[in-house]
This record gives C-alpha cells, structure tokens and sequence, in this order.
C-alpha cells in the first residue's frame, strides 16, 4: 500500500456500517485503512479487524485507543453516536484531519461543539451521504419554492426495526431543505409528532411521519398536496453500500479542504 495515500480511520468498526465502511477502505486504491476504532471494552480490540469481519488479516488492529488511531489519521469517517462524535470531532481537529460525520440524531449542543472544532479542521457532515438522496433535497427545495405555501408538504420516512431515533438525519435533510424553499427555517414550520385531537394543519407547516420495522434500508417521500392533486419526491435505498461510497468519497473530497463545514452537496458539487 502506497504509504502517500490519505490513511482513513473508521470508527464504529464492530457495527453493520463501520464494517461496510472498512470493506469500502480497503477496496479503494486512493487510499489506506489505518486505525479501526471500537467503543471501550469492546471484544474486538486487540484483533486484526479484517479477522475480526470473518476475513483475512489486513494489517489494522481494532482499538479503543482514539487519541493515539485519529493522531496518524488524515480522515475519519464516523457513523456512530452523538456523544462519541462530538469527541471525535475535537481530536480530528487536534489532528487536522478531515472528519466526515453519518452520524444521526446530534442535537444543538452536539452542532455547537462541532462548528467550534471545524474552526481548525474540515467537517463534512450530512444526515445521508447518497448522490441519490443529495439531489433530492435539491429538488425538494426547487419544488417547495415553486409551489409555496398553499401545498402541504409531508417527509414520510421508513428504516429498518434497529433505527433509535425518528425522524431520519435524511428526513429532517429533506425538512430543512422545503422550508428553505419557502424562505424559512424548518424549527419556525416544523409540525409535532401528530397523535389524538390535533387539529387542523395549520397552512406552510411541514409535517414528519417515521416507519420502523424489518430490514428496511432507508425510504423517503416528500409528498407536497394541494388541492386536487398530489407531487411526491421519493427515494428507495436498497443498499447501505451507497452511504459508505459517498463516505469515503467526501474523505478523499476533503483532504486539500480548508477548516469549515461543509455538506454532501459541496462534495459532488450540486
């Protein structure tokens, strides 16, 4: 392996997407796998993480050390939890590396901490890292402006049985991407959970409706209804694939990048 090559850092390595993600890193000849990252205690630290998979050995220890995997790193790419990737994010900033964050589910404070390391680091970070979702949150927002407000807009997303949180990074994506449509910010549009005697819609809301069960992969329908008709934006994943190759695509995007934030549509350029 051409050691001039970007070295990546995977995290989550033991989970269904940081395994995808490894698979994604060693099969790529524009870069090298050097750190493989598990939470602490995890009975994957200590093995060669292609063995750990049911593999060959590939040369890269699983730790839970990640100060000393991020030092060495030029990119981490990271679909774990809130509270790890905002550590995470902190030590890519130390480390100058690009840190490329799948994670769902971040809150204000989590953004907060994550602008400041993008001070010092590139950030890329999107709630869907597809080419496929990517472009319909462009859409999405051509269709809100074009319609406005007079249509109702619905995100309706459905994921497999094991998703913890709801709505969808890619869903509230899709959200924030119709209420720049109209010219809003999505938490001035956004319409509760809908249960028991809700009412009436009131007129430019954006409602959320989460699906959960089997092995979905990820669906998303931005239904826009006015009256007498109906405009419905959809994407199907059939393959978790699609996030790690447009993952490791930002990785590789980022490395002559100056510190900032910056989203999937600025990596492919939409």
């Amino acid at each position: 392996m051409d050691q001039g090559l970007p070295g990546i850092v995977v995290t989550g390595v033991s989970g269904r997407m940081g395994r995808m993600l490894v698979r994604e890193v060693l099969a790529s000849d524009a870069c090298r796998l050097v750190g493989a990252l598990v939470r602490e205690g995890s009975d994957w630290v200590g093995r060669d993480v292609g063995a750990a998979m049911g593999g060959p050995a590939v040369g890269v220890t699983v730790t839970d050390d990640a100060v000393e995997a991020i030092a060495k790193a030029q990119a981490v790419i990271d679909f774990t939890t809130p509270a790890a990737t905002v550590a995470f994010a902190e030590l890519a900033a130390q480390a100058r590396a690009v840190h490329v964050i799948g994670t769902t589910g971040l809150g204000a404070d989590d953004l907060k901490k994550i602008a400041a390391a993008a001070r010092h680091a590139p950030i890329i970070r999107a709630g869907n890292m597809s080419l496929g979702v990517n472009l319909l949150v462009g859409l999405t927002r051509k269709v809100a402006a074009a319609l406005g407000e007079d249509w109702d807009i619905e995100v309706v997303e459905a994921h497999h049985r094991m998703k913890v949180d709801a709505p969808s990074g890619t869903a509230l994506m899709l959200g924030e991407a119709a209420a720049e449509g109209r010219g809003a910010a999505l938490a001035d549009l956004r319409t509760p959970a809908r249960e028991g005697m809700t009412g009436a819609r009131e007129k430019g809301s954006i409602g959320f409706a989460a699906i959960r069960g089997g092995d979905v992969v990820g669906e998303h329908d931005v239904i826009f209804a006015g009256q007498g008709e109906r405009v419905i934006l959809r994407h199907v994943a059939t393959d978790r694939a699609i996030y790690a190759r447009g993952a490791l695509r930002a990785a590789l995007w980022g490395q002559d990048k100056g510190p900032g934030e910056y989203d999937m549509a600025d990596v492919l350029g939409l």
